[in-house]
């Protein structure tokens, strides 16, 4: 569980997994905050399963978990958000599941938003320019069966088992904040591995309250992470069609803000200038463009080690896709 702001929600997290009906766990809490915000909250829960990870400065998310990850030996590994609130049952639902099935690596919980109950997600869904959304996000919850396949989970509420982890990789620490599931989600499934949503792991989640639902720094790490991504894991046919499929996208993001409603909007209405993200966009694009030598390493070995062809990698995609509109106007 990384923190950057600790404080309450940290608080009310820690209470939650307190109340858990599963009790073999322990509780590793990373400080990112660099000034040892964490250790207020934790002393108070007074918890002999509840360690800390102390961070000289912000870290970023995905080293964060690698860190609580590394320094463990449970055979499970879950990802909580420290403002997301989990119910008594979640981690017993997430355990017993892994437990039935042992070749899946991935299992997606029931995220809620904590503000009116709707979802925030039910695993996620992908676009054809590598963009990610929730599953189900501002819908009933009791829309979504447990279902025998998803994509990936949202890492805000998540278990992966460590084999799967130990074949395809942790999270890209090069990413800091957002899409390190997509990415991780995709290397999983090109090394065979499958996700399940679980329906009964149920956790409530403060929707972007870290960095602010809609912000230059989400813009930017959003949209860098995303051609990141996709030049790690996209077969050759997706990534060429990608950057039309963005094209369409930003088309999209201008409908929506003149309607009023999304992303762009949100970062309007925040009172930040429209006129900042094409220089976000560009920005993104220069870091991929420094970051390509690398990255096309990383490619290299996700598809000498794939399980799946690209046309199976394909044809997951298209099953859990969602479309560039749907993902402007959400």
């Amino acid at each position: 569980m990384p923190t950057l702001a600790a404080g309450d929600a940290l608080a009310d997290c820690l209470r939650s997994l307190e109340s858990q009906s599963f009790t073999d766990f322990e509780v590793v809490v990373i400080d990112n905050s660099g000034q040892n915000l964490a250790a207020a909250p934790v002393r108070d829960a007074a918890s002999p399963r509840i360690r800390i990870i102390a961070n000289p400065s912000n870290a970023g998310f995905g080293t964060a978990v690698n860190q609580a990850f590394r320094s463990s030996e449970a055979p499970l590994l879950a990802a909580l958000n420290d403002d997301a609130v989990a119910h008594p049952g979640w981690l017993a639902a997430l355990v017993k599941e892994a437990d039935a099935n042992p070749y899946v690596g991935m299992f997606a919980s029931q995220v809620r938003m904590s503000n009116d109950g709707t979802l925030d997600s039910a695993a996620m869904l992908i676009a054809t320019d590598g963009s990610s959304r929730q599953r189900g996000h501002g819908e009933p919850p009791d829309k979504f069966a447990p279902s025998p396949e998803a994509l990936f989970p949202s890492g805000s509420a998540a278990l992966y088992r460590r084999e799967m982890l130990d074949q395809a990789g942790y999270f890209d620490e090069t990413y800091f904040l957002y899409c390190e599931d997509v990415d991780l989600g995709l290397r999983a499934q090109w090394a065979g591995w499958e996700c399940r949503y679980v329906a009964q792991a149920i956790a409530e989640h403060r929707y972007s309250h870290t960095a602010g639902a809609a912000s230059p720094m989400k813009a930017y790490y959003t949209e860098r992470n995303r051609l990141y991504t996709i030049v790690k894991n996209f077969p050759a046919n997706l990534l060429l069609r990608a950057p039309f499929a963005a094209l369409a996208r930003y088309f999209w993001h201008v409908i929506s803000l003149i309607e009023r409603r999304g992303k762009a909007a949100e970062f309007h209405m925040s009172g930040e200038t429209v006129a900042l993200l094409p220089f976000l966009v560009l920005r993104a694009h220069a870091s991929t463009l420094l970051r390509l030598p690398r990255l096309l390493r990383e490619r290299r070995r996700i598809f000498n080690s794939r399980k799946l062809t690209s046309h199976e990698f394909e044809q997951l995609l298209a099953k859990h896709s969602i479309s560039v509109r749907q993902v402007a106007a959400l």
